[in-house]
C-alpha cells in the first residue's frame, strides 16, 4: 500500500508513502487517498484528519511517469487525479507539510482546511516547467486562500515559496521547526476535535459555501445552517459559561 492510515482516538492520520519518488501520486495512490478520506467522512468516531507524507516530503505532485497512461474517460468528474481534491468533506483536514508540497502536492495541501508547515517546507507550482496544468483545485483554492495577485505570482512563475513567506501570505497557518509538522498538526487536530462538533462543522460549511452566494444569501444560509447546532449544543455551552467555565478566554 502506498497510503498508510492510523486512527488514534478521534484523529485519522493519512500518510502518502512513496518515498522513492518523493511521494508523487500515481492513479492507485489517488484511489487509496479517496478511499481513506471517504471512510474518514463516514466514521462517526473520527472528527479530524491529518494528511502528510513519508520521509520528510509532503508530496511532489502527480507521478509524471503516469501521464498519458491513465484513461480519464472512465473516471468520474469527481475523481481528481490527486485523489479527493474535488470533494468537500464535512469534517476538517489538516496538512502536515515537511519538504516539498509542489504541483499536485500543493493542490493536496490547498484542499486541506489548514496547513502546518515545517521550517524547511517548500510550496510551488513546479509543474509549470513541464506544461502540466493545475486540475486538482490549484487555480481555484490558491486565489481564495492567498488572494488573486499572490496566487498569480505563484501560478505564472512556478517559483518556490518557503515556509516564512507561506506564513506571511496566509498559505501556511502555522510554521514549526523542521521535523515537527506532523506532531504539531496532530496536536491541532486534537484541539479541534474537543469542540462541540455540530456547531464547528456548520460554521465550516458556511465558510466554504458562501463563495457561491451573494452577501444576503450567504448571511441567510449561515443563519439557517446554525439553527440546529445552536439548539443541540449552544444551550449546554451557554450554561457551562454561566456556571463559570471559560473565564478570561480559557479553552480548557
Amino acid at each position: 500500500m502506498t497510503v498508510r492510515i492510523e486512527d488514534r482516538d478521534a484523529i485519522r492520520t493519512v500518510t502518502i508513502d512513496r518515498p522513492e519518488c518523493r511521494n508523487a501520486v500515481d492513479p492507485a495512490t489517488a484511489e487509496h487517498l479517496r478511499e481513506a478520506f471517504a471512510d474518514f467522512s463516514a466514521d462517526d468516531a473520527l472528527k479530524v484528519a491529518v494528511l502528510t507524507g513519508a520521509n520528510g516530503t509532503f508530496c511532489s505532485g502527480f507521478d509524471l511517469r503516469a501521464v498519458g497512461t491513465v484513461d480519464r474517460s472512465k473516471a468520474s468528474e469527481q475523481d481528481g487525479p490527486m485523489g479527493p481534491t474535488r470533494i468537500l468533506l464535512d469534517k476538517p483536514v489538516i496538512a502536515a507539510v515537511e519538504g516539498f508540497a509542489v504541483a499536485g502536492g500543493l493542490e493536496l495541501a490547498l484542499w486541506c482546511d489548514l496547513r502546518v508547515a515545517a521550517q524547511g517546507a517548500t510550496f510551488g507550482v513546479f509543474c509549470r516547467r513541464w506544461g502540466v496544468p493545475l486540475i486538482d483545485g490549484g487555480t481555484v483554492r490558491l486565489p481564495r486562500i492567498v488572494g488573486q495577485g499572490r496566487a498569480l505570482d505563484m501560478i505564472l512563475t512556478g517559483r518556490a515559496v518557503d515556509a516564512d513567506e507561506a506564513l506571511a501570505i496566509g498559505l501556511a497557518n502555522r510554521v514549526v521547526p523542521s521535523g515537527q509538522a506532523l506532531a504539531a498538526a496532530q496536536d491541532l487536530a486534537t484541539e479541534i476535535a474537543r469542540f462541540p462538533q455540530l456547531c464547528m462543522r456548520a460554521d465550516r460549511a458556511s465558510a466554504y459555501r458562501q463563495f457561491d452566494l451573494d452577501l444576503e444569501q450567504a448571511l441567510l444560509a449561515e443563519a439557517r445552517g446554525g439553527e440546529a447546532p445552536l439548539r443541540a449544543e449552544g444551550g449546554a455551552g451557554a450554561a457551562r459559561f454561566a456556571g463559570g467555565e471559560g473565564r478570561g478566554g480559557a479553552f480548557s
